[in-house]
């Protein structure tokens, strides 16, 4: 996050320096009020772009086998530019490296982890293991120590969780 703030702040003392530049150039006709609204209009420039570009960022960073299965993108009123272009706020991943397929009693079944990641101030990343049986599209949730818990979701053959795993 600190490495977050200096590339915004340089971004601003960017813009504003080649307002100062371009003011000088033009003998002072432009206002003084420019530099600093080019400054302004860098670091805005460069928060979008962030913004943006998280979800690229973070797609580099996940290891092979890993495969997002879901993107969340959500319009904010504090940013009215993503009413137009779509941000994406969130994603999941599963991890099929990691995934363990059984077959019990004729029934196909996967055991596999979710993980859940939020663009916040801080990211966010949550993570929960998961039973799949791909014979009935019957997903339950599982405690870490591997104990069924919670209710039956109910998947479709087009979920794109069950493509992931059974497919």
């Amino acid at each position: 996050m600190i490495w977050h703030l200096v590339a915004l702040l340089s971004a601003g003392l960017g813009a504003a320096g080649i307002a100062l530049l371009l003011r000088m150039a033009s003998g002072k006709k432009l206002p003084k009020w420019f530099v600093p609204a080019l400054a302004g209009i860098g670091m805005l420039t460069y928060q979008i772009y962030y913004e943006y570009s998280w979800i690229d960022h973070k797609r580099t960073q996940l290891p092979d086998g890993a495969s997002i299965v879901r993107i969340e993108q959500v319009p904010s009123i504090w940013r009215p530019w993503t009413f137009v272009i779509p941000m994406t706020t969130g994603f999941t991943v599963i991890d099929t490296a990691r995934m363990v397929k059984t077959e019990q009693e004729g029934q196909s079944l996967a055991q596999f982890f979710l993980y859940r990641f939020e663009k916040a101030h801080v990211d966010i990343v949550a993570s929960q293991a998961y039973l799949l049986n791909c014979s009935t599209r019957e997903q339950v949730l599982l405690n870490e120590a591997g104990e069924v818990q919670g209710p039956v979701f109910q998947l479709t053959s087009s979920d794109p969780v069950y493509e992931a795993v059974c497919n």
